[in-house]
């Protein structure tokens, strides 16, 4: 069985490990295992939880997909989307950016990823992302792509 919830800080251990998996690919495309989502620990997702929302993506009572968003002055900036390696193409990703979406209706979106993540980058675009600025986070090395999504106009 397959669904989305809302996830709880008691979910965090769960999460911090699919984020450690999830993130490998990234770390080796730029070569750089010191990324902050492998650098994360369990009391960080906790805060995480506490101060965004966070869905997870449950098959079968485990959690193999997370997101994470928070609303800022008009803008829902989303965050951490993940999905276990073993599950990847089969339109959960999708399905945990459009829930977000959903939650966040007639808000602006914005995310970033970073700049050699190819595979990432044509995702968003296929969403209705479109990259607007590059530019490197204090946190790491990498240069990312700042990507926005304006809001669908109301239908009157």
């Amino acid at each position: 069985m397959e669904m989305i919830k809302t996830a709880t800080v008691f979910d965090a251990a769960e999460i911090l490990a699919l984020q450690k998996i999830a993130y490998v690919s990234e770390a080796e495309l730029y070569g750089n295992f010191d990324i902050q989502p492998l650098k994360q620990t369990v009391a960080d997702v906790e805060e995480s939880i506490r101060t965004h929302h966070v869905l997870k993506y449950l098959f079968n009572g485990k959690i193999i997909g997370s997101v994470k968003a928070h609303e800022n002055e008009g803008t829902c900036y989303i965050g951490k989307l993940m999905v276990h390696p073993d599950f990847q193409n089969r339109g959960i990703g999708r399905k945990l950016v459009q829930e977000i979406e959903q939650l966040f209706a007639g808000y602006r979106y914005e995310l970033y990823t970073g700049s050699k993540s190819v595979k990432n980058i044509s995702f968003y675009e296929k969403l209705g992302y479109k990259a607007f600025k590059s530019h490197k986070l204090d946190f790491e090395e990498t240069i990312f792509v700042f990507m926005e999504k304006q809001p669908a106009l109301l239908k009157k």
